[in-house]
């Protein structure tokens, strides 16, 4: 996920371009390519867009080459028009898919669950309603989805599948409109502003905490809403992992440090660990806020995910494996 703080005239004037977060994310997801050769997924929300123009969507294809068919759907109708417009920001935000200030970005590679399509993340909830739109993306197995999905149905729910996504997707999406009612009758229907008393008043960390209540397995996932709060949490048991990265500029967050450190070019002691349990949650106004969501279990991580999956560039990942094979090769030998 990334998160630019900034206008979009900011990044023009500065790097040249208003797409310095589209084209990050594109890098942070070709140096994550290890993780996805199912396909691949990208997803955007506008901030302040004007009632009636398009403010939040997602693109997903299959195949090993998905990220590259992603970017050159986006390339080709950016192609249609002159540089002169492509390189005014303001036109291009009210005019051009993907330019935005918050990107999601994910690559697919299922070890359980159904193949296609309509598996590739990021999964979109809409909504009339811009904070009641949800986007979410993952890293993870749940290991209950039988005993979730019953609870949905006893709550009046009708999930459309029975994969952890779809299930995750509707029971997060079940919290964010009922803490979006709440604010509505708290503050009065048909009251002027209405509107941004809920966004503004939106408690995430809550939305969250009531939905992975009965999450049981390994988890690592970002969500975006409709009006611009996002976030990124990890399971209480570190099973999944998770990295960011904050400035004054961009929020990064990713299944691996590396990725962040080369595509940002920053050194590792910048770039912190999500730690077990915990969110991070950025609201709208750009404020950056890290809850404990979950009490710490006693940490686990995934040996998946530490010998075969994370980029043997990362530091410690790097000296585990060195140390795994000095281990083996007494008993090997």
């Amino acid at each position: 996920m990334v998160r630019l703080l900034k206008p979009l005239e900011h990044y023009q004037v500065k790097y040249g371009t208003w797409q310095y977060g589209f084209q990050k994310l594109y890098l942070l997801m070709e140096k994550q390519h290890n993780r996805g050769q199912e396909g691949a997924g990208i997803a955007y929300v506008k901030l302040d867009i004007e009632a009636g123009e398009e403010y939040i969507s997602r693109e997903r294809a299959q195949g090993s080459n998905a990220i590259n068919q992603l970017f050159e759907r986006v390339n080709t109708e950016y192609s249609k028009y002159n540089e002169e417009l492509i390189s005014d920001p303001n036109w291009a935000k009210q005019n051009l898919p993907f330019a935005g200030e918050i990107y999601m970005g994910h690559l697919r590679y299922s070890t359980t669950g159904k193949e296609g399509l309509s598996h590739v993340h990021p999964f979109l909830r809409r909504n009339n309603w811009q904070a009641k739109n949800l986007i979410l993306a993952g890293n993870f197995n749940l290991t209950n989805v039988d005993e979730i999905f019953n609870k949905l149905v006893k709550q009046g729910q009708h999930p459309r599948d029975h994969g952890d996504t779809f299930i995750m997707l509707e029971q997060m999406g079940h919290y964010l409109e009922r803490e979006a009612e709440h604010l509505f009758k708290k503050y009065g229907k048909g009251t002027e502003g209405i509107t941004k008393k809920i966004e503004n008043n939106l408690d995430i960390g809550n939305i969250i905490r009531r939905s992975s209540l009965n999450w049981d397995g390994g988890y690592s996932i970002c969500g975006i809403l409709g009006h611009g709060d996002s976030f990124a949490f990890r399971d209480p048991w570190g099973i999944r992992p998770a990295f960011y990265y904050a400035d004054d500029e961009i929020i990064v967050v990713a299944s691996e440090r590396p990725v962040i450190q080369t595509t940002l070019n920053v050194p590792i002691e910048e770039i912190k660990e999500l730690n077990p349990g915990e969110a991070i949650i950025i609201k709208k106004d750009g404020r950056v806020i890290l809850e404990q969501i979950r009490k710490p279990e006693k940490v686990s991580p995934c040996s998946f995910e530490r010998i075969y999956f994370s980029r043997g560039s990362d530091q410690d990942i790097y000296k585990e494996r060195k140390k795994l094979g000095e281990i083996l090769t007494n008993p090997i030998l």
